[in-house]
């Protein structure tokens, strides 16, 4: 995370110096850099040149429209799985044929809407939404760009809740069953099958399972077109991890130096998906230490952000980066502490037993890694506004989305 580095004892994103921006803007707080997120889309642009590709953006990552809006003028497509994710698309500026559809349970309203912007592709995860899809693409008289998506039952090796591509998932249809499916997808009227889709985990931090993956995907491609099905797109989704603690994951070429081969063979337009990848390392939580409490048996550092803010440790155990936003603190002693919220549960934690700076009442702490599932997996939990979100470009920041009031939090509430 190069664009977050200490400059003259204080931590900054690129040129803004944290302190002040806490100062102005309070905490808790979600600060992006927005020389890192396009550092990350372009390493992709350079890494897939030798191939027609798209990267679409997966939006369930980071769905703020000022990031989303950086992406988009930035020439980033859009990987979305809800209908609320096509408007912010379409509200930050993706073109549509740059947006495709993911996710197991779209809605007749959500397959219409989309039809009617005129999206890219559809990755239909059943036969079931196949149906549904064509007889909505016929109300419409239109005919729906499609792609299914193939659960290749490679095993990602990553954490249990993000593994995708396993015959037990819930997304996708089985390998064995995809050249049926294709032939029933072939056969709709309002259907036009335009692409193979797979996605196999997420925090992937090794090279072979994607390769693995697409090896069967190629090989489904080829098949298809002996049988005169035209597959001119292979969207290959995203997964590729980043570094949280001592993770090493592929770099973006080591990623791509993989799968060309497969994917240069076929000839196809190749879509990528990732999300992690760009908006992770490109964002912190900002948060102050509110008071200090030993019992004797544990340390405690209670801080304004909570489980609310950040369910990802409670929720998968995962590790985050507590850097001191004063330098000074990192010369002084360490001390064995939980960092923990103010919210009603013993799950709320940023930290436990963690070796960290000393700090004091009143110190400012970034949750370092905190750019991707952190803000649109917060919540309102024990009646908390959820965190204000700024987007900081060189020396100059711009809040993003103001921080919620009490009148945010009984908003569309009736009381009787």
């Amino acid at each position: 995370m190069d664009h977050f580095a200490y400059r003259n004892g204080e931590l900054c994103c690129e040129r803004v110096a944290l302190g002040a921006l806490a100062a102005d803007v309070g905490t808790p707080a979600y600060v992006y850099s927005k020389a890192a997120l396009l550092e990350s889309l372009g390493a992709y642009a350079r890494a897939f040149a030798a191939v027609p590709h798209v990267v679409c953006y997966a939006i369930k990552a980071n769905a703020n429209l000022g990031v989303l809006g950086a992406l988009a003028r930035a020439g980033a497509g859009a990987d979305i799985v809800s209908g609320g994710e096509l408007y912010r698309a379409l509200r930050a500026g993706v073109p549509p044929r740059k947006i495709i559809f993911s996710g197991v349970g779209k809605t007749r309203e959500e397959l219409r809407a989309a039809l009617e912007a005129g999206i890219l592709m559809f990755n239909v995860e059943s036969r079931s939404e196949l149906r549904v899809l064509d007889q909505v693409a016929r109300e419409l008289g239109a005919r729906a760009p499609v792609a299914l998506r193939v659960n290749p039952d490679v095993d990602p090796e990553t954490h249990p809740y993000i593994a995708t591509g396993l015959r037990a998932s819930k997304f996708g249809i089985p390998y064995d069953e995809a050249l049926e499916a294709y032939e029933e997808a072939a056969g709709l009227e309002g259907v036009e099958v335009v692409g193979v889709d797979m996605h196999i985990g997420s925090q992937l931090t090794k090279t072979a399972p994607f390769g693995d993956a697409v090896a069967r995907v190629a090989s489904l491609v080829k098949v298809l077109r002996e049988r005169s099905v035209d597959i001119r797109l292979v969207d290959i989704g995203g997964g590729l991890g980043i570094r949280y603690r001592e993770e090493a994951p592929p770099t973006h070429a080591q990623y791509a130096t993989v799968l060309l081969p497969a994917l240069s063979e076929l000839g196809v337009t190749v879509l990528l998906e990732p999300g992690r990848s760009i908006v992770g390392n490109a964002g912190i939580l900002l948060t102050r230490v509110l008071y200090r409490k030993d019992t004797g048996e544990k340390q405690f550092v209670v801080v304004d952000a909570a489980m609310n803010d950040l369910i990802r440790p409670a929720l998968y155990d995962s590790w985050h980066e507590l850097r001191p936003v004063d330098q000074a603190r990192l010369a002084g002693p360490m001390e064995k502490a939980d960092v923990v919220g103010p919210v009603c549960e013993s799950g709320d934690f940023l930290a436990k037993d963690r070796e960290l700076a000393a700090t004091e009442e009143g110190d400012l702490l970034a949750v370092m890694s905190a750019g991707a599932y952190g803000f649109v997996m917060s919540s309102n939990y024990n009646a908390r506004p959820r965190a204000v979100e700024v987007l900081v470009d060189g020396g100059r920041y711009t809040i993003v989305r103001r921080r919620e009031t009490y009148e945010d939090l009984v908003a569309g509430e009736t009381a009787l």
